[in-house]
């Protein structure tokens, strides 16, 4: 079997075991008792935390170990924001945030807090000056993620951190994906990891507060580390993951060169050997072993059952892969296809055999899944007659709108229109999407007695 989804979680690294077996027998003790054993489990909570802020670039001190990424993210969002509250209770993200960060944004704007969400480009890149203008006077926290979790996309972190810097606004990072490749560029003040994204063990995050920032750990308080992550602390764990970044920091180089142009032959590949994929990320600003891309006229369910049937675990972030029905909200913030979306990360060590075979039951799997579907072929051609249609989707799921589209749109004349009749989240996205890659034209959406009607006017 072929792990292709190292951005959800990455194997366990040999050094994170062989770290793990041996604290088992060495850090069970109370770290905080004054006694031997007490004594040894300190020492080696010390050095581990002492690594962990070497590879971060932070002071030893400005770093506490937590339950997991998540707890990280919300505990470094509400503690900035309640350690600021007399400079105000405004809250700046992305549109493309992990759901950790969006979800504190919630919590926080249900409690009388407000959110500015800054957009993204086609890429999903932020731009620095659209951070740089939603700062304002109470403006108390600014978040962004250093890469993308779906596509892969690297932020200008260090752009933005100097943005915030000099509006006197401290900046919180999510670098849970990117940790594993390197330190965070640029003036950050808070940061957040996630262990189980370098190969460490589950059940580990990071927390890192500099010095200077004006912070208030919410919740009941504890000695435990430094007040901020309450808890007896996950000593073999916690040693685990500071041995295993330290070790993945040495591989990182030669490793991040080997699985970009693994990476680089799928997105350069894929288009060709498949119809009607778009792949979507920025193509150099990006995760070292990432590459997505969305496939028109397939559901991506089945595609991912039927990839996992021929001995490939990938991911995607298509609306028909997640009980919500609605896309991912990374696709729907860059505008881009979402139906049939499929996100290849690859782990360290991935073999580029793998990558080949990928290559070869790609093409056929899409073709199977599309026959299945009823989709149309890529070269079907339909007479120019009749006028406007009316397509019914309502009540099915993406990407049969999509489908029942592109079966229909060449039976009206040039100019005429095609209204499909939709109540699936994703057709908003994909429709736009379809028209811009089949170079029809997108006229807009209408409320329709049920759903919602999306106009297509057909220019070719």
């Amino acid at each position: 079997m072929a792990y292709f989804d190292a951005a959800s979680a990455v194997p366990l690294h040999p050094v994170a075991r062989q770290a793990l077996q041996a604290s088992l027998d060495e850090g069970w003790a109370d770290p905080a008792r004054l006694y031997r054993e007490g004594r040894r489990a300190r020492m080696l909570l010390d050095a581990a935390r002492e690594a962990a802020a070497e590879a971060v670039g932070c002071r030893a001190d400005e770093l506490v170990f937590t339950p997991s990424g998540t707890r990280a993210v919300h505990s470094g969002v509400a503690g900035a924001l309640a350690g600021r509250r007399r400079a105000g209770s405004h809250l700046i993200v992305s549109a493309v945030e992990h759901s950790s960060v969006l979800h504190a944004a919630e919590v926080h704007e249900a409690g009388g807090g407000s959110v500015t969400r800054v957009p993204v480009d086609r890429t999903g890149a932020v731009d620095p000056a659209a951070y740089a203008d939603a700062l304002r006077d109470g403006t108390a926290l600014a978040c962004l993620q250093s890469a993308n979790h779906e596509v892969g996309t690297e932020q200008p972190v260090a752009e933005v951190a100097e943005a915030c810097r000099a509006a006197g606004v401290p900046l919180l990072v999510d670098a849970a994906q990117s940790l594993g490749w390197g330190k965070v560029a640029g003036d950050w003040s808070l940061l957040a990891g996630s262990a189980h994204k370098w190969g460490g063990p589950s059940g580990v995050g990071l927390l890192v507060v500099r010095k200077g920032v004006r912070f208030a750990p919410q919740g009941p308080g504890d000695e435990r580390e430094s007040g901020r992550a309450p808890g007896f602390e996950n000593l073999p764990a916690i040693v685990a993951a500071a041995a295993s970044l330290r070790a993945v920091r040495a591989e990182a180089a030669a490793e991040a060169a080997r699985l970009r142009e693994l990476t680089e032959r799928i997105r350069a590949r894929v288009p060709g050997l498949v119809p009607d994929v778009e792949v979507v990320g920025d193509p150099e600003r990006r995760l070292p072993g990432v590459v997505t891309f969305s496939c028109l006229y397939v559901d991506g369910e089945t595609l991912l059952h039927e990839l996992d049937r021929a001995g490939f675990s990938v991911s995607s972030g298509s609306s028909c892969t997640s009980s919500t029905l609605a896309p991912s909200h990374v696709l729907k913030a860059m505008g881009v296809l979402s139906e049939g979306n499929v996100r290849v990360s690859l782990p360290p060590g991935a073999p580029a055999e793998d990558v080949e075979r990928f290559l070869e039951v790609l093409p056929g799997t899409v073709a199977a899944v599309r026959e299945k579907l009823g989709a149309p072929a890529a070269t079907e051609a339909a007479p120019r007659t009749g006028g406007d249609l009316v397509v019914d989707a309502i009540g099915r799921r993406c990407p049969i709108p999509v489908i029942e589209l592109a079966k229909v749109i060449g039976d009206v004349p040039v100019g005429a229109t095609v209204r499909v009749l939709s109540d699936d989240e994703a057709a908003r996205l994909d429709i736009p999407a379809w028209c811009e890659m089949r170079g029809q034209e997108y006229v807009g959406e209408e409320e329709a007695v049920k759903g919602t009607a999306y106009l297509v006017r057909r220019i070719r």
